[in-house]
């Protein structure tokens, strides 16, 4: 601060330093585009009422309730006097009030304290809306239609000599409401009901309503302007009364600390570690699952995009789990680009390409790719089955699921369970209230907590947390999660971050996971144990022949004549499968086994099924008499032709289907008679990228990219008002050089590494720009950002902020050359 009082927002932002600068644009992203060409600039866009809602619902609850009570305080405020607006918040005033002004939302020195015109509207009451504070307008303002003979009349009933104009009267009853002692005896001459009216409406709202006629106690307070007509029929407690009657509080409850999240149990941190890999691991089997029905059986796309109800329902069946959990493992596969569309004319849902390669990786690896599309993902699982304002219902992996503070909520509430003590559990409900005094406005309260909620209990599901307290591999995530991209030399600095962050929490996870075993343990009752998590071949082919009875640590496969007939539809012979089950089984492969898979494959293809309507072909005259005799084939118009062949009206699919219901083993043949593979190739879509987040507001800037702004806008502000510039990449004597000579002219390798150079070092080149009219001109800049074909830098030659297009740029070299 200066000696002398700002007399602007702009002034106060001229006596920051450059790193002051950088803070407020770190804070309030929305300032830097487009870039402001001064600080003049950067003032009047930091009170514009969209970006100081955004700043407003960044505040935490003391904060929020600060600029509150500044707004209903005197404007310009004196430090003494809010700080007895917020009795018990002494210790913690002078760092929310450098928070709001850091944010550009409080501006002058502590003797004239002011918020932003627009954040003053926003928060202070008035005769339209009570503030948060549940204080209502002041008299004056409650004042500006009442008549003058009523002003005198006023100022009788209370005590107060008369007047010659409206305005003394009014200035006396202030002087009156503003004064302790004489409001206090004022108010101790009134009736007891009189008191209980002030009473209720002293901490809000404000409000009341009366009849045409009024009772003796409300007719004493209107007579003494204790409360004030606002419009027929409704009355308001004007703001002065209201604080004297709360003893001079801006609010009823103060919170200038926020609430601890307390402890609901306590663990061993490896404990929790060793819940949250088993969480981890079940999470990744789920996917695979998932995944994995879908490459076979792909479901349709509903018009309006989105998963069917039904299919919804079947796939939570299948993945045996609860409908809100199968739409959030849904939603977490396609924000990781592992399902999505095809784009076909008969639109259907598929793994992508995408899948293959995740699933090569190591389980470790697998996992963060979740993790880290989860941490971004501003889609919200829980709205499917809920509708829109339209009254549209909201499908899994349709359209308007995607809420702007998701990511953020998120965020805050994995970052509060990483500031407990490892191992700690907090108790849900603590949480909910810490992210409430954290970002009160943010959301409404119901949806807030509602995505608290969900966060903790996706986050169980995922692997995060183990028996409710965090894990420490997911710690690495939470330290980088929050980081921005802006340029390209940003991006790959973030995502080379990026990968190292996620590196550190596979490797502290990968010795928590169980490895994947390449066996099975076939007992004598058909069934078969997997003692951890199989190779996904291995995997694949035991989902092939058996039936999973039962999931966990240990996964029970059970074999079934169905299981087995369903092996050799994929082509496989009773030869390669009695191979395989030897070479995976720890145990000997039993008997009864042996005796499934050769009397299944005994039966298998003695019924051939081919493409006529259908027909059946059997060598076994007695097997087709048997099958035309059974009442339960009437539905299938079977009609014989030959001895050894029956021809129907149904479908060959339709055919083998009802015919395997009946207890039968007949295979496919093709048009020459050999019998046909029914497992079909999985199902992908073109290559997919995974959906883009749709935050609510703009990302931050890292500190390249900030200190580059807060040059050109300095440097855009010393132009404006003609002051000398700082040196820089100038003349000795601090005068930026002059455009002169031909253009220069460079390859674009050259011209672009030297415009990024400049960008980072902050340092002037000279530039040939070819404008409209096909002239080259030779300008001398201050590059800021270069990205996306384009170069915005402060031009010296204009004195202004430009944005040029990097192939009109016919070459770039230092400004001192």
């Amino acid at each position: 601060m200066t000696a002398t009082s700002p007399r602007t927002l702009a002034d106060e932002l001229r006596s920051r330093s450059d790193a002051e600068l950088a803070g407020l644009l770190r804070a309030r992203a929305d300032l830097l585009s487009p870039l402001p060409g001064d600080l003049s600039q950067l003032a009047t866009r930091a009170g514009t009422r969209a970006s100081v809602l955004r700043a407003l619902e960044r505040l935490d609850t003391f904060t929020l309730q600060t600029a509150e009570a500044l707004a209903a305080a005197p404007q310009p405020c004196q430090y003494p006097v809010l700080a007895a607006l917020l009795p018990g918040g002494e210790e913690q005033l002078p760092g929310a009030l450098a928070t709001l002004r850091a944010r550009a939302l409080l501006w002058g020195r502590p003797e004239g304290l002011r918020l932003v015109r627009t954040a003053q509207e926003l928060l202070a009451p008035s005769a339209a809306r009570p503030s948060g504070t549940g204080l209502g307008p002041t008299l004056a303002e409650t004042a500006s239609g009442i008549s003058p003979s009523r002003m005198q009349d006023l100022l009788a009933r209370t005590g107060l000599p008369p007047t010659h104009d409206p305005v003394s009267a009014l200035t006396a009853l202030a002087a009156l409401f503003t004064d302790p002692a004489r409001l206090g005896d004022l108010l101790a001459g009134a009736p007891e009901q009189s008191l209980s009216v002030l009473d209720r409406l002293a901490w809000g709202p404000p409000y009341g309503e009366i009849t045409a006629r009024p009772g003796p106690h409300l007719r004493w307070l209107l007579d003494r302007a204790l409360l004030m007509p606002t419009s027929p029929g409704t009355v308001v407690l004007p703001r002065e009364v209201a604080l004297h009657l709360r003893g001079g509080r801006a609010h009823r409850e103060l919170h200038p600390m926020p609430p601890e999240p307390t402890a609901r149990a306590a663990y061993e941190p490896a404990a929790v570690d060793i819940a949250a890999a088993g969480a981890a691991g079940a999470a990744l089997a789920v996917v695979e699952e998932l995944l994995g029905a879908w490459e076979r059986e792909t479901p349709a796309v509903l018009r309006s995009g989105g998963l069917g109800v039904r299919d919804l329902k079947r796939l939570a069946v299948t993945l045996d789990v609860s409908e809100p959990d199968a739409a959030f493992w849904l939603e977490l596969a396609y924000s990781a680009g592992l399902v999505a569309a095809d784009g076909e004319a008969d639109e259907r849902f598929a793994p992508t390409p995408d899948y293959d390669v995740w699933r090569e990786q190591p389980p470790e690896r697998r996992w963060v790719r979740l993790a880290t599309a989860w941490l971004a993902a501003t889609r919200v699982p829980g709205l499917v089955g809920s509708r829109d304002a339209k009254g549209r219902l909201l499908a899994a992996l349709g359209p308007g699921l995607d809420r702007g503070p998701a990511a953020e909520l998120r965020l805050a509430t994995l970052r509060l369970l990483a500031g407990t003590e490892p191992g700690h559990a907090p108790d849900p409900e603590a949480v909910a209230r810490r992210i409430r005094w954290e970002l009160p406005r943010r959301l409404p309260e119901e949806p807030r907590a509602r995505m608290c909620a969900a966060t903790l209990a996706e986050a169980e599901l995922l692997g995060f947390t183990g028996r409710g307290a965090l894990a420490s591999f997911v710690r690495p995530l939470l330290d980088g999660g929050a980081q921005d991209r802006d340029t390209d030399r940003d991006r790959d600095r973030d995502r080379d971050g990026e990968a190292a962050e996620a590196a550190e929490a596979a490797a502290r996870l990968a010795p928590l996971l169980p490895r994947p075993v390449d066996h099975v343990l076939v007992q004598a009752d058909l069934t078969a144990v997997a003692p951890g998590p199989l190779l996904p071949e291995l995997r694949q082919a035991m989902a092939l022949a058996a039936e999973v009875e039962s999931k966990g640590a240990a996964t029970v496969y059970r074999f079934t004549p169905a299981s087995v007939r369903r092996a050799l539809d994929a082509g496989w012979t009773a030869a390669e499968l009695h191979a395989f089950l030897a070479a995976r089984s720890r145990t000997p492969v039993p008997q009864p086994l042996t005796y499934l898979v050769d009397d299944v494959a005994r039966r298998y293809g003695r019924l051939r099924v081919g493409a006529a309507g259908s027909y059946l072909r059997c060598e076994d005259e007695a097997l087709l008499d048997e099958v035309l005799a059974d009442r339960r084939t009437d539905g299938l118009r079977l009609r014989r032709i030959a001895p050894t062949i029956v021809v129907s009206a149904s479908p060959p699919d339709t055919l083998l289907a009802r015919l395997r219901e009946f207890g039968l083993a007949p295979a496919a043949e093709s048009t020459e008679g050999a019998v046909l593979t029914l497992h079909a190739e999985p199902h992908r879509t073109p290559p997919r990228t995974a959906p883009e987040p749709a935050p609510d507001a703009p990302p931050g800037a890292d500190e390249t990219l900030l200190s580059a702004a807060v040059r050109a806008i300095r440097a855009g502000d010393h132009a404006a008002l003609d002051t000398p510039r700082a040196p820089g990449g100038r003349t000795p004597g601090g005068r930026v050089p002059d455009a002169a000579g031909p253009p220069p002219r460079t390859p674009a390798a050259t011209t672009l590494r030297t415009l990024q150079a400049a960008a980072r070092s902050g340092a002037l080149v000279r530039i040939g720009y070819v404008g409209a009219d096909g002239l080259a001109a030779h300008r001398v800049v201050s590059p800021v950002r270069v990205e996306g074909g384009f170069v915005t830098a402060f031009d010296h030659t204009a004195d202004e902020v430009r944005t040029y297009p990097l192939h009109r740029i016919t070459g770039s070299a230092d400004a001192g050359q």
